[in-house]
């Protein structure tokens, strides 16, 4: 089978795992140890902002950038329903409630009107989700939230190497969040990252991290344990550095798929703009006019095939038991089009020419 994403594990980092074993430090108390903290000097550089605080998984970072904002019970945050459930599980676990808006049919990311249209005087955040590796359209959302004094939190979990505006994803939110999960372009088995410039923000993550302490054994504030391992810090150094080569192979297999595709008529392709550049980390095609359940027959069918294909998502979050109970309901015409025709295609580092 080609996988739709795989981790590309070598001997580099094999031999950093061993290091770190025979060394004995595991994991540091305050969540600081040699690696993490060589990880997050590397990584805030690699995101072009001045603080980068690993924690141990994409939800994790997630949830922490929520807390740290300020978002507690009755708050509402606006998101897209067409992501993965950890967006909007991260907003209910810090006390929020989730407000989802529709999305771009041409982008699949939030949409700025729908936006707009669904901002209260509760609304305390909005979070754009990165979909597919393609920056949301952050411009266009600031000029609204600055108007009504609203954060961004950026979910840029898949956006590893996606620029926006010539610089990394995520500069410009107030505070944005990534996974290291392992199918992520760079993994370390879990994993995750919280950046921003903002030195309140940082400091505030950075003790939610570790039960609230800035010392040990001394909570300041409300937290919890979300400390990366060494052991994932170490993987993460051989991995951020291995980086422009794993984004080199995933746009050229992109790029051949674009040029065997183009022109198929039913097929639309993933969309690239000037002021964006993608992470590639899913090449998603939309098949036009097509059910649910023939899109699903086509991927049983190159399954038979030995071809991974996937369908990032099937079922939007607002339709999902917990949030259609408790959030309420949404008209989201384009997000459930979308979940019915989208199809993700192969193209991580390990797929060759043949």
């Amino acid at each position: 089978m080609i996988p739709i994403n795989l981790p590309k594990i070598g001997e580099e980092e094999i031999q950093a795992v061993i290091k770190v074993m025979r060394s004995g430090m595991l994991t540091s108390g305050l969540g600081a140890g040699p690696n993490v903290t060589e990880f997050e000097g590397n990584y805030s550089k690699f995101a072009g902002v001045k603080h980068a605080i690993a924690v141990n998984t994409g939800t994790a970072a997630l949830h922490a950038a929520i807390m740290a904002i300020g978002v507690k019970q009755g708050d509402e945050v606006i998101l897209p329903s067409f992501t993965f459930v950890a967006t909007a599980e991260a907003i209910v676990l810090a006390g929020g409630k989730p407000v989802f808006a529709d999305i771009d049919p041409e982008t699949f990311t939030l949409s700025t009107e729908a936006v707009g249209k669904a901002i209260t005087e509760k609304t305390k955040a909005i979070v754009p989700v990165d979909l597919y590796g393609l920056p949301a359209d952050i411009n266009s959302l600031r000029e609204i939230t600055a108007k009504h004094k609203i954060l961004i939190v950026e979910d840029c979990a898949q956006s590893h190497g996606a620029t926006y505006e010539g610089k990394p994803a995520g500069v410009f939110a107030h505070i944005s969040c990534w996974s290291l999960y392992a199918a992520k372009n760079i993994g370390t088995g879990e994993g995750g990252v919280v950046t921003t410039d903002n030195d309140q923000l940082a400091e505030t993550v950075r003790m939610i991290r570790t039960h609230g302490e800035k010392a040990k054994y001394q909570s300041l504030i409300l937290g919890t344990n979300y400390r990366m391992t060494e052991i994932q810090a170490a993987i993460g150094v051989v991995q951020l550095r291995r980086l422009p080569d794993f984004l080199a192979k995933r746009t050229r297999n992109a790029q051949r798929l674009t040029k065997n595709l183009e022109g198929t008529k039913k097929i639309k392709l993933p969309i690239e703009l000037k002021n964006q550049k993608p992470s590639w980390y899913l090449y998603t095609i939309r098949i036009k006019d097509i059910t649910e359940k023939d899109r699903n027959n086509i991927i049983k069918e190159m399954h038979d095939k030995g071809i991974g294909a996937e369908a990032y998502y099937p079922m939007p979050v607002h339709q999902m038991p917990y949030y259609k109970e408790n959030c309420g309901s949404f008209n989201l015409p384009e997000t459930e089009k979308a979940a019915k025709q989208v199809l993700s295609l192969p193209i991580p580092s390990s797929v060759t020419d043949a």
